[in-house]
């Protein structure tokens, strides 16, 4: 058509072209319906600041606020139509006064509901998902009954294994800034020079041998003297009293001590003394708990009661009292106490195999421990009393000076199945 041709219509008008009125329209669309009365929506039309920039100078947005939400679009970006760029429209606008139109350039915007607080650059952030997130977005929405409940398991570890992170690195920030580094390390240093916390005190640098675990700190002269009465009564033990005790399950160590007592006055009450104390510290490692009646009903001095609950076992509340456990690591520190006796019962020389077998540990544990002390091992054949003709081999340990330093090798565990 011709700038100067009309239409006719119900009226007759005269049309003018876009180049004339300079203004363009605008068209809006809203995505989730239509509106229903537009005199509730308040439109604003915002424009790029650049006007000298050819591809930003026709940038608009379109902003109309309701009572709900607020509607937004505009003619750029991800989020414009793209019918802006394919076609060209027109809008014409009739003047019944003066019975003309006037045609302008028109732009149609999409209008999409927008959170308050949430922009563009958010949106387009959740828009970029890894390859990870797109293909557990596909299991949440067409996986499997097994598939979900695997997904579901990942992320329970992940945000475990975050949160477990962020308590760690919590801590040790904690301990860091209340200690400083320098104390930590001179906590480190003291720790690896004494990793033998549960052997009883010793000398490596004894001239003798009989010094290198003092009986002194083993059994205090107050201790011993304590330990006198019911080491009479050990020592005024008949043959018949020992074939009874064989017979109730004594320890071997004990029933051995007991037939081989010295018969100078002196050395029987103080060996004698010693085996009952070895006997109550054999009878308190196979406990689970201790009290503080453990012993009396036998004639344990209170002393040496208070000892082995102080030295021996850990404490623990429960139900408003306190239990004393004898603990795995309190089981081994009596077995060490233990051998540094029976070193000095047995003229530095004890037999790990019937130890073993009276405290309830391993051979190979009671082996270890005797490395750990610096003791020197042997084998020795020993013959049994009530099957003639047979013998076993029994495992000694010695202390030798120097002492002997083992070299532990780290072996590497077999990795356990999970069924």
């Amino acid at each position: 058509m011709s700038a100067e041709e009309t239409i006719t219509m119900a009226e007759t008008c005269v049309w003018e072209s876009c180049e004339k009125t300079g203004e363009d329209a605008f068209i809006v669309t809203f995505s989730n319906g239509h509106v229903k009365n537009e005199k509730k929506l308040d439109f604003k039309l915002f424009k790029h600041t650049d006007d000298f920039n050819p591809r930003k100078k026709t940038r608009r947005i379109v902003v109309a606020e309701s009572d709900r939400l607020p509607y937004v679009g505009n003619n750029f970006g991800s989020g414009s139509l793209q019918c802006n760029n394919l076609s060209r429209y027109f809008v014409g606008v009739f003047d019944k006064r003066t019975k003309k139109m006037k045609v302008h350039n028109a732009q149609i915007f999409n209008m999409l509901p927008t959170i308050p607080g949430e922009s563009a650059e958010n949106v387009n952030a959740k828009k970029a998902e890894t390859y990870r997130e797109k293909v557990d977005a596909l299991i949440e929405a067409f996986g499997t009954t097994k598939q979900k409940r695997a997904l579901n398991s990942r992320r329970l570890n992940e945000v475990g294994n975050e949160a477990l992170q962020q308590a760690v690195e919590l801590a040790a920030a904690n301990v860091i800034k209340q200690k400083g580094v320098e104390a930590l390390h001179n906590e480190v240093t003291e720790t690896e020079a004494q990793t033998d916390l549960f052997l009883p005190p010793y000398n490596p640098n004894a001239d003798k041998a009989e010094d290198v675990y003092p009986f002194d700190k083993l059994l205090s002269p107050n201790e011993l003297d304590a330990l006198k009465d019911v080491g009479e009564k050990m020592a005024a033990l008949t043959p018949e009293d020992l074939e009874k005790m064989k017979a109730e399950d004594t320890p071997q160590n004990v029933l051995r001590h007991l037939e081989l007592l010295p018969k100078e006055d002196a050395a029987r009450d103080k060996q004698s003394c010693c085996v009952w104390y070895l006997s109550f510290l054999i009878k308190a490692s196979l406990q689970k708990r201790l009290s503080f009646k453990f012993g009396i009903e036998d004639g344990c001095p209170r002393m040496i009661n208070n000892k082995v609950l102080r030295n021996f076992t850990v404490e623990s509340f429960h139900n408003g009292s306190i239990r004393y456990t004898v603990s795995s690591s309190m089981r081994m520190k009596l077995a060490a106490h233990c051998l540094a006796l029976l070193l000095h019962m047995g003229d530095l020389k004890v037999n790990l195999t019937l130890l073993h077998r009276d405290m309830g540990i391993s051979e190979v544990r009671m082996i270890e421990l005797a490395k750990v002390m610096g003791l020197t091992l042997s084998r020795q054949s020993a013959h049994s009393k009530e099957q003639a003709g047979t013998s076993e081999e029994h495992r000694m340990a010695s202390l030798v000076l120097p002492l002997v330093q083992y070299s532990r090798p780290m072996e590497a565990r077999k990795r356990k199945r999970m069924n």
